[in-house]
């Protein structure tokens, strides 16, 4: 698969870089994609949830009132769940989503990405750039050419470029990583993938071993 290679203004420069097949063409593995997203959003997630069971309240555990006799339910101390202020019955507890997935699939699940996106046209091959100071109107600048100020893009470098991160993060629609740093979530949620034209070595290598 041949792309062409634009510069920072968004115009053709005349050449032609090929993508392989092997990462940019294969059919999309649906179930390795849902495997891998389902991953990186558990792994987000806190897990500091947390209610006080009847053991964590405090108060006092006196028998609130004779057992028999009342014409009511027996009852134990003020803690129980059943009272105000009680402590809770099954209440969160703090836990872990995190889970494991093996190597293979999830490169597979970026392969699947990258294919999905590149058969809808929505990957970019720009030649290196970088900018003297980091100021987020150049950066804006770099997102008019390309017609993607109001879209969610992934800028993918093949080493961190602090200037350009700096420019950028300010944007909440756009994000920069490097080669190493690519994620299925990331790669589905861009509407438009801007591939560094030095990044396409790493990209390949990583994903195709």
């Amino acid at each position: 698969m041949k792309v062409a290679v634009l510069d920072i203004q968004g115009k053709d420069t005349g050449r032609k870089v090929e993508l392989s097949d092997a990462v940019y063409g294969i059919e999309p593995n649906k179930h390795a994609v849902y495997l891998d997203v389902k991953q990186y959003l558990a792994n987000k997630r806190q897990g500091t949830h947390k209610a006080k069971e009847r053991a964590e309240i405090s108060g006092s555990t006196r028998k609130i009132k004779k057992q028999k006799g009342t014409g009511t339910a027996r009852a134990g101390s003020i803690k129980s769940p059943v009272f105000r202020g009680g402590g809770r019955i099954f209440g969160p507890r703090p836990k872990d989503y995190s889970f494991k997935l093996n190597k293979n699939l999830k490169r597979l699940a970026r392969k699947s990405a990258l294919s999905i996106q590149a058969n809808d046209k929505n990957i970019v091959v720009v030649e290196d750039f970088n900018f003297e100071a980091p100021k987020t109107k150049y950066f804006t600048a770099v997102l008019k050419a390309f017609e993607i100020e109001n879209k969610k893009s992934l800028f993918v470098f093949a080493e961190p470029n602090k200037n350009v991160y700096l420019s950028s993060r300010n944007l909440k629609g756009s994000k920069t990583v490097t080669n190493t740093g690519l994620s299925t979530y990331e790669l589905l949620n861009a509407n438009k993938i801007i591939l560094l034209e030095s990044s396409l070595e790493g990209i390949e290598s990583n994903l195709s071993k």
